[in-house]
């Protein structure tokens, strides 16, 4: 098991439990207590969890946002194939919206290079396109970060969100099911989404299928926002028939 694989596992079971030993941990991941002392210390630098003696607990509440650190490792294969797709549906020549988040984020490193003018919501990809080979072009919204997430909210994203037109928005989402539509964790977040929603010609939501059937705390939309939604084969089969029954053209990769 790699330490990746290991850290997912570790995290997984310390949300789930609320708490976990080092001891069950060690019997979890068939690794020695050493070596999850020292991922427990680096999860825990990472605001991940926090380490108590003998073990850690984890700093989430119940429906609270998993931090982007954690987000980056968890479904990272079910993301780049997801991000491939998107990427297959974009056209030469468009204007693209790309939303924050670590789905969207796979999304921007396949964009480069494409002969298409980006827009990205996020400081991650706005730095993963800032040095793109031509012909890809750069737009770079106002805005002010998110501490410790990197995406763009605020009067000045919504001024630059107001000022363009887009041939397509690239959505990631915390939530989306046929009854509560599109939802996000921060308020914030989830303005600028409605913004980016007005301001494109198409939606193509990008999620992998933990997301679905998932409401979070702030409403984004109705599931009629979205045009396409690309997901992963694990998505949940009833959602994905509700979804389908909305209008929703479904991509599974």
């Amino acid at each position: 098991m790699n330490t990746v694989e290991r850290h997912r596992l570790i995290t997984q079971a310390v949300q789930e439990a609320g708490r976990a030993t080092v001891t069950e941990l060690a019997e979890l991941t068939a690794a020695s207590e050493m070596t999850i002392r020292r991922d427990l210390d680096h999860l825990a630098a990472q605001g991940v969890l926090e380490r108590f003696r003998g073990g850690a607990r984890t700093l989430l509440l119940r429906g609270e946002e998993p931090p982007f650190s954690l987000r980056a490792h968890e479904a990272v294969e079910a993301k780049r194939r997801i991000a491939a797709e998107v990427v297959s549906l974009v056209s030469d020549g468009e204007t693209v919206l790309l939303d924050s988040g670590t789905t969207c984020l796979e999304v921007a490193r396949l964009l480069r290079g494409r002969q298409v003018t980006v827009m990205p919501l996020s400081l991650q990809a706005i730095h993963v396109l800032s040095d793109a080979p031509e012909p890809t072009s750069l737009l770079v919204p106002g805005g002010r970060p998110r501490a410790a997430e990197g995406a763009l909210i605020g009067p000045l994203t919504l001024a630059s969100l107001s000022a363009l037109r887009f041939d397509t928005a690239v959505l990631g989402c915390c939530g989306l099911s046929a009854g509560d539509g599109l939802t996000a964790y921060d308020l914030d977040e989830a303005v600028v989404k409605k913004a980016a929603i007005a301001s494109a010609r198409r939606v193509v939501a990008a999620a992998d299928g933990s997301k679905l059937g998932r409401t979070a705390q702030a409403h984004v939309g109705p599931p009629t926002s979205v045009d396409v939604l690309v997901t992963d084969a694990d998505a949940p089969s009833d959602e994905i028939t509700a979804l389908r029954d909305h209008g929703i053209t479904l991509k599974l990769v």
